[in-house]
């Protein structure tokens, strides 16, 4: 692609187009090099089309019905003429190196109203939950428009928290188990977490899922805020019925006007950019010193010795890293 074609791209991207939306995510996901430099071209370009929605993180239990939830709050929000981006992270094949669950197929009324955009991505070999490229997903989906994107990650687990790093606020989607379930959940999740969700609060499980509402809010007492001045709200919801979406809402739009007045969400943001600088600095002179050819003849011998025992991880690395930088 050119630099012609990367201004056309966009161009097209900024006036709301889902297809040059689409080709912008598969450019800035791919690896090839020559995509690399000019998916950081598009980048460029788009930037001052960025930073004007609200970006929420959403994790939560397996079997918690994220994908359901996603689809009822995705309604209430259409409804009230919002523009809505999901990039949803899958868990990963093994064979194809793509995504399994792939989400348009579990929000079929979402994926056909012209208002709203899902991506399903593979998480590939990141951890915590997003794949490498969500952050720049993120930029593009608001360069195309979008005023509110959600990041749905592949589910709880103990690395499970990056998407918090790259949102405003993130909101945890539980399953009305009680006890056994606040105990499984790892309490790093927890207290990040700005908003605690017991989701499939109908029926038979009304009951249990005000239960363990109470139960989590009374954990929150023992844990330290994520967020100055915000108090962690705990509610039930039912994502097949439809009761507690408008409350969630609600409380999303008062998470951003207190944050909003304190100018605290672009000092998150500002904060996230850095964080986001390193972890991109970290990954290319890692890259840069496995595609080093006297580096890379030097680690079977290296990965052969640690997996032996007969020398120390920290050694072969440190002997990797001061012969890149000798070089």
């Amino acid at each position: 692609m050119n630099d012609a074609a990367t201004e056309s791209l966009a161009n097209s991207l900024t006036t709301g187009d889902r297809r040059a939306l689409a080709r912008a995510i598969t450019l800035v996901e791919s690896t090839r090099p020559v995509d690399r430099q000019q998916a950081d071209a598009l980048l460029e370009r788009v930037m001052p089309k960025t930073g004007g929605a609200r970006r929420l993180g959403l994790s939560g239990s397996p079997g918690a019905g994220k994908s359901t939830f996603i689809e009822a709050l995705g309604s209430h929000l259409l409804d009230r003429d919002r523009k809505l981006a999901v990039l949803a992270v899958d868990p990963s094949s093994k064979i194809s190196g793509g995504s399994i669950l792939g989400d348009k197929t579990r929000m079929e009324s979402l994926s056909r109203h012209p208002r709203a955009f899902i991506r399903p991505s593979p998480a590939g070999t990141s951890l915590g939950g997003v794949a490498r490229r969500t952050r720049e997903a993120l930029l593009l989906c608001e360069a195309a428009g979008f005023d509110t994107i959600i990041v749905e990650t592949v589910g709880v687990g103990q690395s499970e928290t990056a998407v918090s790093a790259m949102t405003d606020m993130f909101l945890l989607l539980l399953a009305p188990a009680g006890g056994d379930e606040l105990q499984g959940i790892k309490r790093g999740i927890v207290e990040l977490a700005d908003m605690i969700l017991v989701n499939k609060a109908d029926g038979d499980m009304a009951t249990e899922a005000t239960h363990a509402a109470n139960e989590y809010r009374a954990a929150l007492r023992l844990l330290r805020p994520a967020t100055a001045n915000w108090t962690v709200p705990v509610s039930t919801c039912s994502s097949i019925e439809g009761t507690g979406i408008s409350d969630v809402w609600e409380n999303i739009e008062k998470f951003f006007r207190v944050l909003g007045d304190e100018n605290a969400i672009a000092l998150r943001r500002a904060a996230q950019a850095i964080d986001w600088m390193w972890t991109e600095v970290d990954a290319m002179l890692g890259a840069a010193l496995r595609a080093d050819p006297d580096i890379a003849a030097k680690i079977p011998d290296l990965e052969s010795q640690v997996r032996s025992g007969d020398l120390p991880a920290t050694v072969a690395a440190r002997t990797l890293v001061s012969g890149f930088i000798r070089k």
